[in-house]
């Protein structure tokens, strides 16, 4: 007698739509960490991801080359999958986090062992900013 056990798959941590451009491959490896951390991601593609950036009101300072949606909140760049779960078991009364730019070492900018330190900022509806992490 054969019997197969069927492990339950793991419940995603959370829904999270990533707007980005169809030829960024280090979006693609940005969404990889996500869901290695057991995210479900959608991927919506666009061309021009600025007007994304603007309806969702991230502040240009904090540009990167994407932009996602979870949970009400926004999360602009390559921000590491553990300040994500941190901002959602929290519920800060912010918009969202953010990282400028695309800094080396940052998840889906790995470049061998050289990690550069950068900063996770909290922006609020007002376009003002704190630190929420550094890395």
């Amino acid at each position: 007698m054969v019997f197969w056990l069927a492990s339950p798959e793991k419940e995603a941590i959370a829904a999270i739509t990533v707007y980005k451009s169809p030829t960024c491959g280090c979006c693609k490896e940005w969404i990889s960490h996500l869901e290695r951390h057991d995210f479900a991601v959608s991927v919506v593609n666009r061309n021009d991801v600025l007007p994304k950036k603007r309806e969702l009101g991230v502040p240009t300072r904090l540009y990167s080359c994407h932009t996602a949606r979870v949970a009400g909140y926004v999360v602009e760049g390559h921000v590491p999958a553990e300040d994500i779960m941190r901002l959602l078991e929290r519920k800060p009364n912010i918009r969202g986090i953010g990282v400028a730019g695309m800094p080396i070492g940052s998840p889906g900018m790995e470049q061998g062992s050289r990690k550069d330190p950068y900063t996770v900022f909290a922006f609020d509806k007002s376009h003002n900013t704190s630190v929420f992490s550094r890395h």
